[in-house]
């Protein structure tokens, strides 16, 4: 067995589509209707279709997991996070970990918590 995608559910499946797409570079594979498969195997899913599959509320901002992606130059990452998206919400600003790693942590526009770090 393989794990194969990772879902996140999100308000505005065109507005996500670009943030993870001018941020990241991942592309759509797939779009249907509410569920969009992108590039490395991020699956963006309608709140509504989620809500109506769970019969519970979504908890926006919950940290109970997080993305994950290493980027070398994570200095130039930023800049273009703030001018690509300047009111994003930082869980914390750029930081360096005892052990070298450099690392930046902040919602998507849906309150999926995101970590981007140097590589280890």
């Amino acid at each position: 067995m393989k794990l194969k995608n990772i879902l996140i559910v999100v308000k505005d499946i065109e507005k996500s589509k670009q943030f993870y797409h001018s941020l990241f570079g991942l592309d759509t594979v797939l779009d249907n209707d509410g569920n969009v498969i992108l590039t490395e195997g991020l699956v963006l899913q309608d709140e509504k279709i989620w809500r109506e599959f769970l019969k519970k509320d979504i908890i926006p901002e919950s940290n109970s997991c997080e993305l994950y992606f290493e980027e070398q130059n994570i200095e130039a990452f930023i800049e273009k996070l703030e001018k690509l998206y300047p009111s994003v919400q930082y869980v914390n600003g750029l930081m360096e970990h005892s052990w070298g790693q450099k690392v930046v942590r902040f919602y998507d526009p849906d309150g999926n918590l995101i970590e981007v770090g140097t590589p280890m």
